[in-house]
């Protein structure tokens, strides 16, 4: 006889995914049961999700925007609110666990899940004792911790991102005076080399430049680029007061109106993509140059210094008359409170042959020859503080992890590591740091003691 199939309604879904309490009691803890899928975060109604209370049988509807998040105090509290991915009831190990042993085993040097697993299980004492794990279900798998790693979405991982970002640095609403540089990375281990469709993971990153400190990451979408993902990465950062550097692929009329908007600076490079601004810009150069050199604001750093086996010498010119800025920039009024525009030419001598760069920057801000070259220079700690760091120390580009959202999770754990070990004062370098983090304890534990500072 065929059986009619079973409607899951409301008050059913609520009784089936609603966790147990304690055994000591009885009881039904509420859980959420499910997000409304027509009310979206920033929907014109309210995002509501339903609660299911088991003790008054009645369903009770809570508005998510509204519930007032407390301020993480430690690592705990970071990852309180991340979604749980795996089946109810078939996991016997704590999310939270098996989060805090990926993080600790990066740390000390652990750069695949086979090795994470012998570091938890030589260390398992240590995790108890110290770092406060149940670890009710013994150490986790390498397969476990990859398998739970891989299905964690990264959107959901990156909001217990900035939760830790927020308790590392105790972050001020307004980030006044602060230089924020934005730039993609690409893991290269992650392509699947058979599948031709398939493309590396690429994140695009928010960089304090003062504070040494990863703010934020986030994933490019499949057949997408840095243009579609550097929105997103503004929209969970706080840049207000700061100003935020990006390359010429964030050269956008849409992110430059984004950028005032959240009521931070843009300094922007310009090239080729660009090519009607580039032109302008060029143009308006060359002309203030040549007529009013005397009169703009100009400067030069390390004339003639030799460094690294090569002599450098860079200037710097800023153009921010606002007449002349609108004469000269046909789109003036599409870029979004635009009063800057900065020339910086770089001579460099190596080996006896010398070259010369020129680079154009747009900017929202006014501010001296002397500090845009100065935040020029910084924009690349992006690349020679974190990405390559994150290439040499932690061998980034040679996993190949390529399952689920492996990759995009464990690049967040990394820069989570690399933040902590930057905040040790040792003498050390951060490839070092993590092997005295492998046979240390006590330096692993004041490592993460920085969150407690």
């Amino acid at each position: 006889m065929n059986k009619s199939p079973r409607v899951h309604t409301p008050a059913f879904k609520a009784r089936a995914y609603a966790p147990k309490a304690p055994e000591n009691t009885g009881a039904y803890n509420p859980s959420p049961c499910w997000d409304f899928p027509d009310s979206p975060p920033g929907a014109g109604s309210p995002w509501l999700r339903q609660y299911f209370d088991c003790d008054s049988g009645a369903p009770t509807m809570v508005d998510v925007e509204t519930e007032a998040k407390p301020v993480p105090k430690t690592l705990r509290d970071c990852f309180e609110d991340l979604r749980d991915p795996r089946v109810v009831g078939r996991s016997i190990h704590k999310l939270y666990d098996i989060i805090a042993i990926v993080l600790a085993a990066t740390i000390a040097g652990c750069d695949d899940f086979l090795t994470m697993e012998d570091y938890a299980r030589a260390k398992e004492r240590w995790l108890r004792d110290r770092m406060g794990l149940e670890l009710a279900g013994g150490i986790p798998s390498h397969d476990t911790l990859m398998r739970t790693m891989a299905a964690i979405r990264p959107e959901h991982f990156q909001e217990c991102f900035g939760r830790f970002v927020d308790l590392m640095v105790r972050l001020s609403p307004a980030l006044k005076d602060k230089h924020i540089a934005i730039d993609g990375k690409a893991m290269r281990g992650s392509k699947k080399k058979l599948d031709a469709a398939h493309r590396m993971v690429h994140m695009v990153g928010a960089w304090s430049t003062e504070a040494g400190l990863a703010l934020g990451q986030v994933k490019t979408e499949e057949k997408s680029n840095e243009i579609t993902a550097i929105p997103k990465l503004l929209e969970i950062l706080d840049i207000s007061g700061a100003l935020v550097a990006i390359d010429a692929a964030g050269c956008q009329k849409e992110i430059a109106a984004k950028i005032v908007a959240a009521k931070g600076d843009y300094l922007l490079q310009v090239k080729g993509n660009q090519e009607r601004l580039h032109d302008d810009v060029q143009a308006l150069a060359v002309a203030a140059l040549e007529s009013d050199a005397g009169e703009l604001d100009q400067t030069e750093d390390a004339p003639g210094k030799k460094q690294h086996g090569r002599t450098e010498s860079r200037y710097c010119v800023v153009i921010d008359d606002p007449d002349l800025l609108k004469s000269a920039i046909r789109d003036f009024d599409l870029w979004k409170g635009l009063k800057s525009v900065v020339v910086t030419t770089c001579v460099r001598e190596v080996e006896g042959k010398t070259s010369c760069e020129t680079r154009y920057h747009i900017s929202s801000r006014k501010a001296t020859a002397s500090e845009f070259l100065k935040w020029g220079r910084r924009h690349w700690s992006i690349e020679n503080e974190c990405h390559w760091v994150l290439d040499v120390a932690f061998r980034e580009d040679d996993h190949r992890l390529q399952d689920g959202h492996a990759a995009a999770n464990l690049s967040m754990v990394r820069r989570m590591a690399l933040s902590l070990l930057k905040k040790m004062a040792v003498k050390l370098g951060v490839k070092n740091k993590r092997l005295k983090a492998s046979y240390d304890n006590t330096f692993t534990e004041q490592v993460f003691a920085a969150l407690s500072e």
